[in-house]
């Protein structure tokens, strides 16, 4: 029996008892014997209560995201086109880059902050574990020697009892089995199994960012590889045009000013280069560092300049409906909240009575070769029953935590999943804009280069002074520089949007999580018999 109320529930348990007890009373009264009565009245009353669990059960909250709207808000018909097939695991491969490829696929088994997060599935799994043994009787065998005399001069002495010394053995098995009547054990089982769950989806969680991260700094190595070559392109136009204005100077053409503003703009294109290398490097070690590299790893598989990994034709984005099951922090979320509800149940269960069945059984004899007789037997078996009465308002205040922590889970589910409503909606409008600028800066840049061959042939031939083929070579160096970074801001939008859709990771795979705490009963039941060391 489960309910979601914990007072009336347990009640309405013992009535039941009651009235079945009285019931096989009258029955076998003329066969047994008054304690043999007691015995059976015990067994029924157990295996009644064994079905009643306090506290509430959970049910799967509704995300709301199957209306979500995964079009952008504005359409642009020459951009990439959106498509509602399933959302690829591997969406990485969509740029067809077979070096992005490689880190992401060597990231899976190397990274650090994956293989951490595997070690807490571990660790709630280990939890798991001990919380699952409640549900089992423990046994134990044990055995003790002692050597003991009483004092000539004691009260047992004076009555005339023996004060030689002598030899006492024991040996002996002892088991003891708490009656879940309550469901505690098996909400604390269900809590357990909830949160294993949760650090299952933390772990697709930190993948789905650690493939995101890893294409977000290759394609900013690749942006910062074509800036430096865009600078040093634009240096070989600027010393050009420094040698041009020097000679114009000596055939009294140019004047002083131009030379030294040629000189300037050599100058500052070389002041750019530094700051790019050392960029360049740092996401070089970024990379390595998401990988669970050393500094330098990658430098040589890395540093020769690469253009950019190339967009796809089409983008699939899945459908709305199956947007909450692939975002695995919605899951992680939801677990958790089935983890605090579980915890409910065993805070109410806590108010209830606790009965133990133990025993005992062993020989004990004064010497060694006595305890394999019969004689020397010695058992002992019988409940114990624990009611609390007075606790200081612990167990009231404990069952407020417990219930503040589920309505806490409950607000950061809904969160989560307004948060990831948020993220996909943004994600679909940057990528969209991003594309349009794109699209702009494409024909600014054409325009630029083609001002600035007008301008150097209007100078080379006298017609045009220098300070036209300044303005156009720093137009088109703003331009190519602003391209180059609308390009990368394209590629990287689509990594965005893939990482709001919780790309990077296979629910299929995860499959396996509705056995898993049935896998660690068995490894619990197995090592009933003897604990490992």
């Amino acid at each position: 029996m489960r309910s979601s109320g914990s007072t009336s529930q347990p009640q309405a348990c013992v009535n039941c008892v009651e009235g079945s007890g009285r019931e096989m009373n009258g029955r076998i009264t003329n066969s047994y014997n008054h304690r043999q009565l007691c015995a059976s009245g015990l067994l029924l009353f157990a295996a009644l209560l064994s079905g009643c669990t306090v506290g509430p059960d959970f049910v799967r909250p509704t995300s709301g995201l199957e209306q979500a709207t995964l079009i952008p808000r504005v359409s642009y018909p020459d951009g990439t086109q959106i498509k509602e097939a399933d959302v690829p695991s591997n969406w990485w491969l969509l740029f067809d880059d077979p070096v992005l490829a490689e880190l992401e696929a060597q990231a899976q088994t190397s990274s650090l902050t994956l293989q951490m997060a595997s070690m807490r599935i571990q660790e709630a799994q280990a939890q798991l574990g001990i919380v699952s043994s409640q549900l089992w009787p423990a046994i134990g065998a044990g055995g003790t020697y002692s050597r003991q005399a009483l004092s000539e001069n004691g009260r047992l002495a004076a009555l005339g009892a023996p004060t030689d010394s002598s030899n006492y053995w024991q040996l002996g098995f002892n088991a003891s089995w708490e009656l879940d009547l309550w469901g505690r054990a098996r909400r604390a089982n269900e809590s357990a199994a909830a949160s294993l769950e949760a650090a299952t989806f933390e772990r697709e969680a930190v993948r789905v960012s650690l493939t995101a991260e890893i294409a977000r700094a290759y394609l900013l190595l690749r942006q910062t590889q074509a800036q430096i070559g865009i600078a040093e392109s634009n240096q070989e136009i600027a010393t050009r045009v420094q040698a041009l204005t020097e000679s114009r100077q000596r055939n009294g053409v140019a004047t002083r000013f131009d030379v030294a503003t040629a000189r300037s703009q050599v100058a500052i294109i070389d002041a750019m280069l530094p700051e790019l290398l050392q960029r360049r490097n740092a996401l070089m070690n970024t990379l390595a560092l998401l990988l669970g590299e050393a500094p330098r790893t990658l430098d040589t598989a890395l540093q020769e300049a690469l253009p950019l990994p190339s967009l796809p034709e089409a983008v699939p984005v899945g459908l709305p409906s199956e947007l909450a099951r692939r975002r695995p922090d919605i899951q992680r979320a939801e677990a958790q909240l089935h983890a605090a509800t579980a915890a409910i149940g065993v805070a109410k269960a806590d108010f209830y009575p606790r009965i133990s069945l133990t025993g005992a059984l062993g020989t004990e004899s004064f010497e060694a070769s006595d305890l394999i007789d019969w004689d020397s037997r010695a058992f002992s078996v019988g409940p114990t029953v624990y009611l609390p009465i007075f606790q200081g308002g612990r167990l009231t205040q404990r069952l407020a935590l417990t219930e503040a922590r589920q309505k806490t889970a409950a607000i950061s589910y809904r969160q989560t999943v307004l948060s990831a409503w948020h993220e996909v909606d943004n994600a679909l409008d940057a990528w969209v804009s991003q594309q349009r600028q794109h699209a702009d800066l494409l024909i600014a840049y054409d325009q630029s280069r083609q001002a600035l061959r007008a301008a150097e042939r209007g100078y080379e031939e006298g017609s045009a002074d220098y300070l036209t083929v300044l303005i156009a070579q720093r137009n088109v160096l703003t331009s190519q520089t602003r391209l180059n970074s609308s390009s990368t801001n394209v590629a990287l939008a689509l990594v965005n949007l893939y990482k709001s859709l919780g790309g990077g990771w296979a629910p299929g795979e995860l499959a396996l999580l509705s056995t898993s705490a049935d896998d660690t009963h068995l490894s619990a039941q197995e090592e009933i018999a003897g604990e490992r060391p």
